[in-house]
């Protein structure tokens, strides 16, 4: 037995309002069931209740056995002072207040149906992947889409509270961390942390004074994840080479240290020198890309300013010195949709909530007019009949499946909610 589903018990009301008695055997009425807050202190406030014609109002504790209570230290807390009804699934132990009054207490294990307990116990039986995997793919639509908001708003918020922590580190420069961001996101998954560090320890005050060479920009890039450390032959190189020896002199710069890049799993055009490459070609091209990204409207003219290929070196090479067949490697559709996704609109629900200016709806129709992700979990989702249309669908089910779903929060979704009803 958990907690949370003592808490479903009395928030959804399924208790009698009357007919009930205490542990102590005195006549119990529910007059009012309280907030639940989910605040620090007890779990129901404001609750009214009648106990052998005598009406309380006042606050309610949950806890699977009465003994949680000195378990919890809640005899030292002030704030349990006001408790009216300690509602337990199994009472083991008196419960005093300090004047030594015993807390009436409610054991729940008499009062729940059988039917409301093999509910619970099914949803909550360890299946394969999630609990509720052979029957999510029935819960109504109307469910769904208000949950899905919900999820999605709740995948921005734990995004922007990362970003809000490197405004504050950053002293606020919007410019330095959406930087960051994106070069992150550049690096995908695998070099993702290298490409973040690379970001920390340049200073965009340095990106901004030198954008106007690409070369300049690309040997910064290199050289602080070590990448012009070997010897080679060709021109291209020593030029970066020398490039870099030269600004990380000007700027008192230093290589990262065990920054090593990962090729290993990647197809050629995603290989970590292409994304530096395609990165710095985006930051030359752009006059001031974080502004663009802030204040443009439509998701195809954001993504615009992404869309740039390589520098000519890079066009017919994947690595340092081994020539290739030459490709023009422009940053893909596919790729300019998980930088829109991860990026940007993160950034922009950050930004504009600072603003006090926040065009929700615009955020979240941007998300619909972008591809699904392609991952594992996305396709999992999809064999049990879950439609994944657009961005928007994915990134609610990420949510739901890491916050929710691996974290056996059954109780506080919509989805189980509505498959404990039927």
């Amino acid at each position: 037995m958990k907690e949370d589903f003592l808490h479903y018990l009395w928030v959804h009301r399924k208790l009698p309002f009357t007919q009930l008695k205490t542990h102590q055997n005195e006549t119990l009425e529910i007059i009012h069931f309280g907030n639940y807050l989910q605040l620090s202190g007890p779990d129901i406030f404001n609750a009214q209740i009648r106990i052998s014609n005598q009406k309380w109002a006042g606050n309610i504790e949950i806890h699977v056995k009465s003994s949680d209570w000195y378990l919890h230290h809640h005899e030292n807390n002030k704030a349990y002072d006001s408790i009216i009804l300690h509602v337990v699934w199994e009472h083991d132990v008196p419960v005093f207040r300090k004047d030594n009054s015993e807390i009436p207490t409610l054991e729940l294990k008499n009062w729940v149906t059988q039917k409301e307990l093999t509910s619970y116990k099914n949803l909550m039986l360890k299946k394969s992947w999630i609990n509720c995997e052979g029957e999510i793919h029935a819960v109504d639509s109307f469910y769904w889409e208000n949950w899905k908001e919900k999820l999605v708003l709740e995948r921005l918020e734990r995004k922007a509270i990362a970003i809000s922590e490197r405004l504050e580190a950053t002293k606020n420069d919007w410019e330095q961390v959406f930087f960051e961001l994106v070069a992150k996101n550049f690096g995908l998954h695998t070099n993702g942390v290298v490409f973040l560090k690379m970001a920390q320890q340049l200073s965009f005050q340095i990106v901004r004074k030198e954008k106007t060479n690409l070369l300049h920009l690309e040997a910064l890039f290199f050289g602080l994840v070590n990448a012009l450390d070997a010897t080679h032959e060709d021109n291209y190189f020593k030029e970066l080479h020398q490039a870099w020896h030269y600004l990380k002199s000007k700027y008192k710069l230093k290589e990262i240290i065990g920054a090593e890049l990962s090729f290993f799993k990647h197809r050629p055009d995603n290989f970590p020198t292409i994304r530096l490459a395609q990165l710095a070609m985006v930051l030359f091209t752009a006059e001031n890309l974080f502004y663009d990204c802030m204040h443009t409207g439509s998701s195809e003219k954001l993504k615009e300013s992404f869309r740039h290929a390589t520098s000519l070196y890079w066009q017919n090479h994947y690595v340092f010195g081994t020539p290739s067949i030459t490709k023009k490697k422009v940053v893909t559709d596919s790729f300019l949709d998980l930088i829109f996704v991860n990026t940007i609109v993160p950034m922009r629900f950050c930004y504009q909530s600072t603003l006090h200016d926040m065009p929700l709806e615009q955020l979240l129709q941007g998300l619909k007019g972008v591809k699904e992700e392609k991952n594992s979990i996305i396709e999992k989702f999809k064999t049990l009949k879950i439609e994944v249309s657009n961005a928007y669908d994915s990134q609610a089910l990420l949510q739901l499946k890491n916050e929710y779903c691996d974290k056996s929060k059954c109780l506080q979704c919509a989805v189980g909610l509505n498959i404990l009803k039927k």
